[in-house]
């Protein structure tokens, strides 16, 4: 995995144009944004819920809102033909998913190696419904020694938000509990699809 960081993981307080142009967009759709993007350099952007293809150009209009260069990896074929440079110059990372690799510990080798560095996770990891998040993100948060902070798309009331980040306590349920109150009431585009907030139990 070739992790490279943007010059910065955020903008200046001052908005930069792709950040008026981001948040313009959303105000054109009839959304509404709160919150702000973390001081921190480095952190896991946890992005849910994860209900259609539309979140995906969703999620990242909200970053460039909030001013946050993000990486994110997606499957090979996303990469494929023409779009690939475009996918790539957006913050993509092509992975394979059928291949065996430790995924946190190449994740954990990345944040060591970068001054600056947003990954943004799809906890989920599918678009349909399931009892449980993968728990990756909360392993590498834990051995990289990162923050997390979780943004969402609320396609019911039209409003994107952002938490301040926050670092994982090693009890795995209460930091489930403060992930959950923050996506209480969340809704997203297919909201059927909505999955269960938890991890799978050890």
């Amino acid at each position: 995995m070739n992790l490279s960081a943007p010059d910065s993981p955020r903008s200046p307080r001052r908005f930069s144009l792709g950040q008026v142009l981001a948040r313009a967009t959303f105000r054109l759709l009839g959304w509404k944004l709160s919150g702000q993007a973390p001081a921190d350099h480095k952190f896991l952007l946890i992005a849910a819920p994860h209900t259609s293809n539309w979140d995906f150009p969703f999620y990242l209009l909200l970053a460039a809102a909030y001013g946050i260069r993000m990486s994110w990896m997606g499957k090979r074929s996303l990469f494929r033909g023409p779009q690939g440079p475009v996918m790539r110059a957006l913050g993509g990372i092509p992975v394979d998913r059928e291949a065996r690799r430790d995924m946190v510990g190449e994740m954990t080798s990345a944040f060591a190696a970068q001054e600056r560095l947003v990954v943004a996770l799809l906890p989920e990891g599918t678009r349909r419904h399931t009892d449980h998040w993968k728990s990756g993100f909360y392993h590498i948060a834990q051995r990289a020694d990162v923050p997390l902070t979780l943004c969402y798309l609320d396609f019911r009331r039209r409003q994107g938000s952002i938490s301040e980040s926050f670092r994982v306590s090693g009890d795995r349920e209460a930091d489930m509990e403060r992930i959950r109150a923050f996506y209480q009431g969340v809704m997203g585009r297919r909201p059927e699809r909505g999955s269960t907030i938890r991890l799978r139990p050890l």
